[in-house]
């Protein structure tokens, strides 16, 4: 596997090996001890999780703000823009945003530590979305941040005005979000 350290060093793109022939192909979409080799982490995880979305469908900037999860992302089907904001007050990068295609053509994964928000945009016709978390899903404790904040200006590389949830309409300025210490 290729590992990449993104602009925030803490997240990271994996890019697996994947073994191809006129057949088809096959890759390890997952390994507990090469994931902590890769990431420099020992982080488990609890849930796996599916969403499948339509082209302009845009998701995020989700975060917990108590049972923080962290999130290996990849796509199975189609392509994706997907982005992670650092919102660690202490850290370095505290305001700062990462962003990568993950797609099924390129197979990459991006790792998303705790301690950020997340979304992405559908660039295909439709997209499956999976992710791991190290935490468990708990909505009491679910917030989110504006997705076109001019304070993150986040380069979303899709013209027109994307398809929100009613949720994700109704996020918060980043200058105004509960953010981790």
């Amino acid at each position: 596997m290729r590992v990449t350290r993104l602009a925030i060093p803490d997240v990271v793109l994996i890019e697996p090996k994947v073994f191809g022939d006129a057949r088809g192909f096959f890759f390890e979409s997952f390994n507990q001890k090469a994931f902590n080799e890769a990431t420099a982490t020992c982080h488990q995880f609890v849930q796996d999780n599916h969403s499948r979305s339509g082209r302009g469908v845009l998701r995020g900037l989700h975060y917990q703000i108590e049972q923080p999860q962290g999130k290996l992302v990849r796509v199975a089907r189609g392509t994706v823009w997907d982005v992670a904001v650092d919102i660690r007050k202490s850290a370095p990068t505290f305001g700062q945003w990462v962003g990568a295609e993950l797609s099924e053509d390129n197979q990459r994964q991006m790792w998303v530590p705790p301690g950020f928000a997340h979304g992405f945009v559908v660039l295909s016709e439709s997209a499956d979305f999976l992710y791991k978390t190290t935490d468990y899903y708990a909505p009491q404790h679910e917030r989110c941040i504006a997705w076109d904040d001019p304070q993150l200006a986040i380069g979303w590389p899709y013209a027109g005005v994307p398809s929100l949830s009613a949720k994700d309409a109704q996020g918060i300025a980043f200058a105004q979000a509960l953010v981790y210490p």
